[in-house]
């Protein structure tokens, strides 16, 4: 007789490259538990089929880094917050960007779709709470009442309610019909990370970095129990979808909660580190972490997992007769959501005063649609995942099949790791814990790579400096221990060189800001004259770095260019596009396509004009800043011309300023 094959619990199921820099946020689609979108430092947002290496889809259109993502629950919407504190959605079955919201005055930390209506509420670095009204474009409303930064939002199932967590260690909760807030729930003593409500009863459960996990009582606005002695701060949170557990996503590890009594069902090893995200899908849980530009997913099998409280468990706090505790939590002990069968109604809307929050008009539309880009990377995925539901008519979608179980390779490993471990405690139930041996991954890019000709910008480093070149190079084969004492030596060697630049730039950008100090940059005439002898200080200087930092501010504000600033910048701009520097790239582009959209017109205009009669100064000295101008065009549209065959980001960027400089040829 065959001896049945013994399955894991967990293992890790794939790791990808996920981005061309550092990996900033993710999200699982929680309607399929399937679908993977990451957002990162390359201000892109890409979207993978988990267990899949190929990228199905990269969005572009944000200019800093995607700082939170969020999926809607049918998975057709996509919305990506940014650095600068911009908010874009996306159409996934589309392929096109729905709409660009503009309002926070920093980084986006926490998005979420309304289950219902069209609306997505936004929290930000700058303590606000933001519901946008999706189809007309605008801030439906503002909350406030946070003092630091909002970290997780999360609608209620009926829609009515909006819970948030922030890193002034407290929770809230939004009335979004009447406007204002119900509730305010204390009681953490760190950052709340993440707030998640019951799919069925009026329960809201929350983590925080103080190592603890609160379940609150909707109606009575009270806590109901408390969770302690987290491995580490809790940034992950999922029920059950029957409502019967709750599952956290720990340092490396997965347990398993009920709340009344407060209890830990099962505990389950995974080498996942710090997960960033949960899905369930056919009785498999779906964990997702990511370390720099790498992103793994992690599976553990739930039918192997105790979810109930219908075996004998040590209650980690309760330690009354079981004769006197309340329910496990199978029954409902509290009122249950009731579902609208229509979308919700309107949130209450209040008259806006500043102008970034009104509806802008149809033009910028237009200009979202030709900045953002959807590049499908992987056409048969796209059409076998989103093109399907575009059909008027079609059968059912099938139920997509469980992840298959790698064998486990030896029981006696199993064993060894079901004792427990002196860093658990010993009241919880440690009946599932098992040592995860390494699988082969699958890797969506070969491990040799070589360095690329442009240099990604990256936060944590200055912008047109590499660190690696101030360090030592790293010889692979010798891998020997260094001493403190070694290791420090090494990497104080490029110090003294990095300070040295770092002490000349700060000197240049100080001696520019002092041109500008005594400038009105509110007055178009006396801002246009400041702008222009900044920029003609930060030329003479010959420092590319600074021509950059005072680009960005110039390029906010397009009444701040005249000819005569573009006669100045534009041979900067020739040098910025060659650079090796992803930042200085970016800029140039930016630049040149504000110049082309203001001034070619005028620039052919004025060249195509027939001679004047008599003597006109004025116009003779514009003519010459045009000829000059068109000259230094003319030289320029043969680099961009060049480089429109690039592929990606870059590509799509000198595709577009090719197009603007066609009337040159």
């Amino acid at each position: 007789m065959a001896t049945p094959v013994v399955t894991k619990t967990a293992w890790k199921l794939q790791e990808i490259v996920a981005h061309a820099s550092n990996v900033s946020s993710l999200v699982l689609g929680k309607g399929s538990g399937r679908l993977l979108a990451t957002g990162g430092d390359d201000c892109r947002v890409n979207l993978w089929s988990i267990n899949k290496p190929n990228c199905i889809m990269s969005l572009t259109g944000h200019t800093s880094p995607v700082e939170s993502v969020r999926l809607n629950t049918p998975e057709e919407l996509i919305v990506a917050g940014s650095q600068s504190g911009s908010i874009r959605v996306w159409d996934l079955e589309a392929a096109k960007i729905l709409r660009t919201l503009v309002g926070h005055k920093a980084n986006i930390c926490s998005l979420d779709f309304h289950p219902y209506g069209e609306f997505v509420a936004s929290g930000s670095q700058d303590t606000n709470i933001k519901l946008w009204d999706i189809r007309r474009k605008g801030c439906v409303f503002r909350y406030r009442g946070h003092s630091q930064a909002v970290r997780c939002l999360r609608f209620s199932p009926d829609g009515k309610w909006l819970a948030s967590a922030a890193d002034d260690h407290t929770v809230k909760l939004w009335d979004l019909t009447a406007g204002k807030m119900m509730s305010e729930f204390p009681g953490h003593t760190g950052p709340v990370n993440v707030v998640e409500f019951h799919p069925n009863e009026y329960l809201l459960a929350s983590g925080s970095s103080d190592r603890t996990i609160r379940f609150w009582d909707l109606e009575k606005f009270q806590v109901v129990s408390c969770i302690e002695g987290e491995p580490g701060p809790v940034r992950s949170v999922l029920f059950n979808p029957d409502g019967c557990c709750l599952y956290s996503g720990c340092q490396d590890s997965l347990r398993v909660y009920g709340w009344e009594p407060e209890r830990c069902f099962d505990v389950v090893l995974v080498n996942w580190g710090k997960v960033a995200d949960l899905a369930i899908c056919n009785d498999q849980l779906i964990g997702v972490a990511f370390s720099q530009s790498n992103v793994s997913s992690y599976v553990v099998d739930l039918t192997r997992v105790t979810r109930t409280g219908t075996v004998a468990q040590d209650p980690v706090q309760d330690s009354r007769p079981l004769a006197q505790q309340p329910p496990l939590p199978n029954a409902p002990l509290r009122r249950i959501y009731e579902r609208p069968s229509t979308a919700c109604s309107k949130p209450q809307r209040v008259k806006q005063n500043s102008e970034s929050e009104r509806r802008s008009p149809s033009s910028e539309d237009d200009r979202d649609e030709r900045e953002s880009r959807a590049e499908i990377q992987n056409a048969e995925d796209y059409n076998e995942i989103f093109q399907p539901k575009n059909s008027i008519s079609r059968t059912p979608p099938r139920r997509s099949e469980p992840f298959p179980a790698p064998p486990e390779d030896d029981m006696a490993t199993a064993k060894e790791a079901a004792k427990p471990s002196p860093a658990i405690d010993t009241q919880l139930p440690v009946p599932n814990l098992e040592v995860l041996p390494w699988p082969q991954v699958v890797t969506s890019t070969p491990a040799p790579k070589a360095e690329p000709a442009i240099i990604p910008a990256t936060r944590n480093e200055p912008i047109g400096l590499k660190a690696s070149d101030f360090l030592p190079a790293v010889k692979i084969p010798q891998q020997t221990e260094l001493v403190d004492e070694d290791a420090m030596s090494q990497i104080r060697k490029g110090h003294d060189t990095m300070c040295v630049v770092l002490t000349s730039r700060h000197k240049n950008l100080d001696s520019v800001r002092a041109v500008w100090t005594t400038g009105d940059i509110k007055s178009s005439l006396t801002g246009a004259l400041f702008a222009q002898t900044s920029v003609d200080s930060a030329v003479a200087i010959n420092d590319l770095s600074v021509v950059v930092d005072l680009l960005n501010i110039v390029n906010q504000k397009a009444s701040l260019w005249k000819l005569d600033l573009c006669t100045t910048v534009l041979p900067q701009i020739e040098k910025l596009l060659q650079s090796k520097y992803e930042s200085y790239v970016q800029t140039g582009c930016t630049s040149l396509k504000l110049i082309l959209q203001r001034f070619l017109p005028l620039i052919t205009d004025i060249l195509a004009a027939p001679p004047s009669v008599g003597v006109d100064i004025s116009r003779e000295e514009r003519l010459h800043k045009c000829r000059l101008c068109y000259k230094q065009l003319k030289s320029i549209s043969g680099l961009v011309r060049s480089k429109s065959g690039l592929s990606g980001r870059h590509g799509s960027a000198f595709r577009e300023l090719h197009l603007l400089m066609a009337s040159l040829d």
